[in-house]
């Protein structure tokens, strides 16, 4: 945990009776304990089977357990002080990746949001991925690095649901989904889609 926003989150989650998304101990949203799996040093990784073209990938965590909890959580329940640490995660995950660069100083990093459907975001209530986007971006800032966010995509098509997809079968889904807003907004840009 870290300031006084993670102090309100906690304070509410334990009046209003929440419990650890992946202890489910009573208490905040997260424990320290469980909160340890997203505050990790970054590791280099990639899918199986990797797209072509995929560029370097950095991830805090693997997908499952109090991982998977916290973002289902955060995405399908509208645990919203969940939004904190997983931006945290994504940020120390993009420090990965900029350790890795040859030359990281003085760096812009842009963060794409991959857009929602407006009608999922009205269902929610909320954007998650905008959510966690704008936490990355507060993490990077606090650690010297210049983050903006630019929602330079624009959904063309709708997809289907992700859930219980295989690789294959999510590429397919989201294959000519998306396009770029203006394709000069990012060029030169040092860019990570979300």
């Amino acid at each position: 945990m870290g300031g006084s926003g993670d102090l309100v989150a906690a304070s509410t989650d334990l009046l209003l009776g929440g419990s650890c998304v992946g202890c489910r101990r009573p208490g905040p949203a997260l424990c320290l304990r469980c909160a340890s799996h997203l505050d990790r040093l970054p590791f280099e990784t990639r899918p199986s089977p990797a797209p072509p073209g995929l560029p370097v990938v950095f991830a805090v965590a693997d997908y499952g357990d109090v991982v998977k909890e916290a973002l289902v959580a955060h995405k399908e329940q509208g645990r919203l002080s969940l939004a904190r640490p997983l931006g945290r995660a994504l940020a120390l995950s993009v420090l990965g990746v900029l350790c890795r660069a040859s030359d990281s100083s003085a760096v812009l990093i842009t963060l794409v949001p991959a857009p929602s459907m407006r009608r999922t975001v009205r269902e929610r209530g909320h954007d998650p991925l905008l959510r966690v986007t704008r936490e990355c971006a507060r993490s990077l800032r606090k650690a010297g690095v210049v983050a903006v966010i630019d929602p330079a995509l624009r959904v063309v098509r709708p997809v289907g649901d992700q859930a219980g997809l295989n690789a294959a079968e999510r590429a397919a889904n989201l294959a000519g989904a998306f396009a770029t807003r203006a394709r000069r907004r990012l060029d030169g840009r040092s860019v990570v889609v979300v």
